[in-house]
């Protein structure tokens, strides 16, 4: 029944999306019972499709399009559990929004928008093909550019949007590269026979694609999957395409939410898993045993974890710190695909989407929590903050509960041979597998740098987040500002993201058999290393939760108990702390050298020399110019305005006439 009408994800947000846009401002709150009864219903079908499918079955809808293409549905364990994450804290952050934006004059556009941006994300999710995918892909970028400049009044808010637009924009160019170039490599090897699609299949389906990815050549395949690589890198903010999502922090803390927990970012992710055979099947040219595509997106994702969280230590704006934990867990997902993917095999896309899920409740309970601290202070400069626990309660337990996931706090006590299962956060139980792949991949390869990247990241992140919880909890005020805690619709979300955020993780290993089914179901064939059964030591199964716990001590230390003084740190005198607070300089070097060398030196000035110099030069300036003037100037003096001179010309060439066509029929 509800596989039956499972376009109706999809459908119901892009009805509530043009009802509120055109009714909005006629109904009660901007029109926000449209979406979020729209996306309830999303969550409703969604839920109920997996309980129709699990744990063996597939939905399946498909229609002719053009050219061999075609439009159609696919809802494998990989999509209906994202289906149902995307749906489901959506629609609690839509709940929230109704306090949030209660008194923005704009609410009808801002419900309209974020109705047709979730739409747009569980279009990429239902998508069977990729490029329906990448239409989906790019409305979603549509989407965020209208919402991250929502305040386009303000000129800050203006300038994200365009660059957060822009940068993806490089993404997506590489994106649909890659999409023409499997294209055309498929229909070669149509050509030559060596490939036939079946009945009823279509030229870029994923099915299509991983049957086909055994025959295209090993480098072309490698290009490929990197120029997907390159649409996941801008979509999910790795290095170097990540400088846009801190800044998106200037819209609406509800859109923040959306952007770095549900939606968009967590698209590049869900690219990489959902094409992932297609990365497994490149050639190992690189590192023995280690599928090129694969090696790329481990080192780039490991990298971007400890990138971002290094710059999260120092950040002062309370969304810009959570910003930057995005971009660093979003390196963790990548990691996960990477290295777990080479010794795994289609285990690494659980581990990979265990996480992402666990992110979204954790990363939108953050990002949560921080908007009722700015709804609350009316700042979003934690060092103005402090001393808010007994003012905001549920608040700051809720960030607590959060704060705790993103540590990945837990006791693996099942690691320890000890016969009682493990106990944590969700956090703890996601990123405790990525770590363990990483050093799983480190011994049998002998690449122990993601790994290393991986441990200092979770230090990194446990110091930073807990800096914001004491910063904005603990102590006396640091402002004026009387505080108080936000109302029922903001607080109920909170809540309910807390429960998921402390016992999501309890359903790890159901998870994992479940999505690592995904290509099975397919008839896609992943292979998994060959060795001995992997058991770390007792102390490398704690060193994630050791390093968690010391980031929290650390934190304690210097920023409640006041045991260091940071003034010797924190000044304009220390290099690290200047290269960290101005962002490694990324945000100057892309203004100076992409905004001002590139754009204006080298694109703006060869037009101007192209169009002066060349196209006004050779039309007006020189021959054909010139030339058109001056005959120009011959047929104006025989226009004289004298009847007599026409008249004579007239009666000559008459006679002239004549005369030819006595010469030609003779007579003459």
């Amino acid at each position: 029944m509800f596989g039956e009408i499972s376009a109706l994800i999809v459908l119901l947000p892009v009805l509530a999306f043009v009802l509120t846009l055109f009714l909005g401002k006629k109904l009660y709150s901007g029109g926000a019972l449209l979406p979020i009864a729209a996306i309830a219903g999303s969550f409703i079908i969604s839920l109920g499709t997996f309980l129709e499918i699990y744990p063996d079955g597939m939905v399946q809808q498909s229609w002719p399009w053009f050219a061999g293409m075609n439009i159609g549905i696919l809802i494998d364990p990989l999509a209906v559990v994202m289906l149902m994450m995307v749906s489901f804290v959506s629609l609690l952050i839509h709940i929230y929004a109704v306090g949030y934006m209660a008194h923005d004059p704009a609410k009808p556009r801002y419900f309209a928008e974020t109705s047709l941006f979730t739409a747009a994300m569980l279009s990429v999710i239902l998508s069977d093909n990729i490029l329906q995918f990448f239409i989906s892909w790019e409305l979603v970028g549509l989407c965020s550019f209208l919402l991250i400049g929502f305040w386009y009044h303000k000129p800050s808010a203006a300038a994200a949007a365009k660059k957060a637009f822009l940068v993806t924009r490089v993404g997506d160019v590489l994106f649909l590269a890659g999409i023409v170039l499997l294209y055309v490599n498929i229909s070669e090897i149509i050509a030559t026979r060596a490939f036939s699609i079946e009945p009823g299949n279509f030229i870029l389906q994923f099915k299509t694609m991983f049957e086909a990815a055994k025959l295209i050549d090993p480098t072309q395949l490698t290009l490929i999957t990197l120029l997907f690589f390159g649409g996941a890198v801008g979509k999910s903010g790795q290095f170097p395409l990540h400088g846009w999502l801190p800044d998106a922090m200037e819209g609406p803390t509800t859109v923040s939410a959306l952007i770095h927990a549900a939606t968009m970012v967590t698209a590049g992710v869900y690219l990489v898993a959902r094409t992932f055979p297609m990365f497994v099947a490149t050639p190992a040219t690189i590192s023995a045993g280690v599928p090129d595509a694969l090696l790329i997106v481990a080192y780039v994702g490991g990298f971007t974890a400890l990138f971002a969280a290094t710059m999260g230590l120092v950040m002062n704006d309370i969304k810009r710190v959570l910003a930057y934990s995005t971009v660093s867990q979003l390196g963790y997902m990548m990691l996960a695909l990477g290295t777990a993917g080479a010794v795994l095999g289609a285990k690494a896309v659980g581990i990979s989407m265990f996480h992402l899920i666990a992110h979204a409740f954790f990363k939108a309970l953050l990002f949560l929590c921080a908007g009722s601290v700015i709804h609350a202070m009316g700042t979003n400069d934690i060092r103005e903050m402090g001393g808010l626990f007994g003012k905001m309660k549920i608040t700051a337990i809720t960030m607590l509960i959060a704060a705790l996931a993103l540590a990945g706090i837990g006791f693996p006590f099942a690691g320890l041979g000890m016969p009682i299962l493990n106990i944590g956060t969700a956090g703890f139980f996601s990123k405790d597998a990525i770590i363990e792949g990483a050093l799983e991949y480190g011994e049998v390869k002998g690449d122990m740098i993601p790994y290393g990247m991986a441990i200092i990241a979770a230090l990194l992140t446990s110091i930073y987040i807990f800096r914001l919880w004491f910063m904005t909890f603990t102590g006396k005020p640091r402002s004026e500002r009387h505080a108080h805690e936000s109302p029922g619709v903001m607080t109920r979300p909170l809540m309910i993201l807390a429960i998921f955020a402390l016992l999501f993780g309890f359903s790890q290993a159901g998870f994992y058999g479940y999505v690592e089914k995904n290509f099975e179901l397919m008839n896609v064939e992943i292979a998994v290393h060959e060795g001995e059964a992997f058991h770390p030591s007792p102390i490398i199964v704690m060193l994630p939760v050791i390093v968690g716990v010391l980031g929290i001590l650390i934190s304690y230390a210097i920023y409640n108990r006041r045991m260091l003084d940071m003034s010797k740190i924190i000044s304009s005198g220390n290099p690290i702390y200047k290269l960290l607070l101005n962002r490694y300089y990324e945000p100057k070097l892309a203004a100076d050298i992409i905004g001002v060398k590139l754009t204006h030196d080298v694109v703006a000035q060869s037009g101007e020399f192209i169009d002066r110099k060349i196209i006004d030069g050779l039309v007006i300036d020189n021959i054909i110019g010139k030339t058109v003037f001056q005959l120009g100037e011959l047929v104006r003096k025989l226009q004289t305005g004298v009847v007599q001179n026409y008249a004579s010309v007239t009666l000559l060439g008459l006679g002239l006439l004549i005369i030819l066509l006595k010469i030609r029929f003779g007579g003459i």
